[in-house]
């Protein structure tokens, strides 16, 4: 799937936006070949994905069987990865961007390896954490990742931070408004805590 070289230098990659070093953006090839290649992390990063959605499901309760929630949150993970890239395509296409495109989908993707990895490593404080410094944590790590994207977006594209916040919102929205749904469809209610 990927060399260790290759593990390696899309990590060195995705670390370097968040420490905003000019070069970040060199780490990934700007071809399609390379962008379509990085899209095999959603394999990397899912069972990293399933620790967290386990973790995450035993603050909730569902009406909706196992199998229900197999499928949905399987169905949300793959549209995660792929909605925003479809939607940014054509905003790039109209920009004049797609000589980025590959470059900056590639990125993003790359963004998800050591993220996920920070997410699992915080997990345990988060779960064993009195409730408020939980919940301070993970606005903490989505602070984290929306800079994350914002940074990447404004190196790759050479934009500036409004179409960045812009760009952030076009991602971020649909997935939230997907979460949503998939929590409507699985029937979750957060658990009271004790």
């Amino acid at each position: 799937m990927f060399s260790a070289a290759e593990i390696a230098r899309g990590v060195q990659g995705a670390l370097a936006f968040l420490w905003r070093d000019p070069a970040a953006g060199g780490h990934f090839d700007n071809t399609m070949e390379a962008c379509l290649r990085s899209f095999r992390l959603m394999l990397v990063v899912a069972p990293l994905h399933i620790v967290k959605l386990v973790v995450d499901y035993t603050e909730v309760t569902v009406t909706a069987d196992e199998m229900e929630i197999l499928l949905a949150e399987a169905l949300k993970y793959i549209v995660e990865w792929l909605l925003f890239p479809v939607i940014f395509y054509e905003i790039a296409r109209r920009q004049g961007w797609l000589d980025r495109y590959p470059r900056y989908i590639g990125a993003l993707n790359w963004i998800n390896l050591p993220g996920m990895v920070l997410v699992v490593v915080c997990l345990p404080i988060i779960f064993l954490a009195p409730a408020g410094i939980g919940q301070l944590i993970k606005l903490v790590l989505q602070g984290l990742f929306f800079y994350w994207f914002l940074v990447t977006t404004r190196q790759v594209l050479g934009v500036g931070w409004l179409f960045s916040a812009m760009l952030l919102v076009v991602s971020w929205a649909p997935m939230v408004f997907v979460s949503f749904l998939i929590g409507r469809y699985l029937g979750v209610a957060l658990v009271a805590a004790a």
